[in-house]
């Protein structure tokens, strides 16, 4: 088979859909290994390119990358036409996979895409209304064109099943992977000499910020807050007193060390599709306290303090049963990260499409 997948939102600095775009890329071309072909494509800005083979690092597959003035809008253009067909600039395909930015459209072969979350369409008010709108019609198009829909999770499979009407047996679910740089083994980050409460994510509502601050200030003197993440949008609680850090976007190399020196990695978030960042310090040896949402149950298993993320009081009495119970948790924890491999992701994929290709 040739496979075509859609890596244009690696042009932005990768946070979670990113970094599940470019783990999963990785997973199928080590599935694929000499049997099939993986061309990675993307109409992207003018910096783009640079940016995706950044990205993309040592990952051997071949790129179709064309750099566009105002790409969003190309990408807009090009999914809403319909035309010209990705095969005019890709040559044939057995499989086309795309992401969040855009519906490309294609004469022949398999069409497959990602639902990670139904966040924009059960919560707008949380998102941007770009977000909103590519979110829409990517989700049409999911439901009236994919013969696969992969989701990371099987609480999102359900979710888009019920939500969407997404029959059962188009819907894959490809758990992310945890890389090889989340270990427990290396650095750890200091700050300010005290022990620090992590929190790790973009800057946007339903990572719940107001109440981590909250909490945090219930916890005393005793620990700085570091909140981890670009800026993103909408309003933000008060971050400017004493003890609390923003280092602002860290990129995959430093995360890492960030967990590690973590007293707590604490994810209050309100609704997510998987989250990554949970198994990600599990696999760093951080204890974790995450929100009680069900859409969190998959990233946890049983190794996390649930809590309520509405209820400050509660999630600094988690922080606390966390940090008391940090041997036991660590153990759990990176067991089950062990679980969650990026090869495991794109074998799963793979399969995928070569059944529905050969069926």
């Amino acid at each position: 088979m040739r496979i075509a997948v859609d890596v244009s939102p690696l042009s932005h600095p990768p946070t979670g859909i990113g970094n599940y775009i470019r783990g999963s890329l990785a997973g199928l071309v080590e599935a694929a290994a000499t049997e099939h072909e993986v061309v990675a494509f993307a109409p992207t800005s003018l910096r783009g390119p640079e940016r995706i083979r950044e990205a993309l690092g040592e990952i051997p597959v071949e790129t179709r990358l064309w750099p566009v003035p105002a790409s969003h809008a190309v990408r807009t253009a090009w999914s809403i036409l319909g035309h010209p067909a990705a095969e005019r600039l890709l040559g044939r395909f057995d499989a086309l996979m795309y992401t969040d930015w855009m519906t490309p459209p294609q004469r022949g072969g398999l069409r497959a895409t990602t639902i990670h979350d139904l966040n924009p369409l059960h919560h707008p008010e949380w998102c941007t209304p770009r977000t909103v709108s590519m979110h829409r019609r990517k989700d049409a198009d999911a439901v009236r064109a994919c013969d696969v829909v992969f989701t990371n999770s099987r609480y999102t499979a359900d979710d888009a099943a019920e939500t969407l009407g997404i029959e059962v047996e188009r819907l894959v679910v490809a758990h992310p992977g945890v890389g090889a740089e989340f270990g427990q083994e290396g650095d750890r980050a200091v700050y300010g000499g005290r022990p620090y409460v992590l929190g790790v994510g973009t800057l946007e509502p339903r990572k719940n910020l107001a109440r981590l601050v909250d909490a945090w200030r219930l916890l005393g003197n005793d620990h700085s807050l570091v909140l981890a993440g670009g800026a993103g949008w909408g309003e933000q609680p008060g971050l400017d007193e004493p003890g609390i850090v923003l280092p602002g976007y860290v990129s995959a190399a430093s995360l890492p060390a960030l967990y590690r020196g973590a007293a707590a990695y604490v994810y209050p978030s309100l609704f997510e599709g998987f989250g990554i960042p949970v198994v990600e310090a599990m696999a760093c040896g951080t204890p974790v306290v995450v929100s009680n949402h069900r859409s969190l149950d998959e990233a946890c298993g049983a190794a996390a303090v649930r809590v309520d993320p509405l209820d400050p009081e509660a999630v600094a009495a988690g922080i606390l049963e966390a940090i008391a119970r940090r041997d036991e948790l660590v153990a759990a924890g990176a067991e089950h990260a062990a679980q969650f491999t990026w090869g495991a992701t794109g074998k799963t994929m793979l399969e995928a499409l070569v059944a529905r290709n050969h069926g």
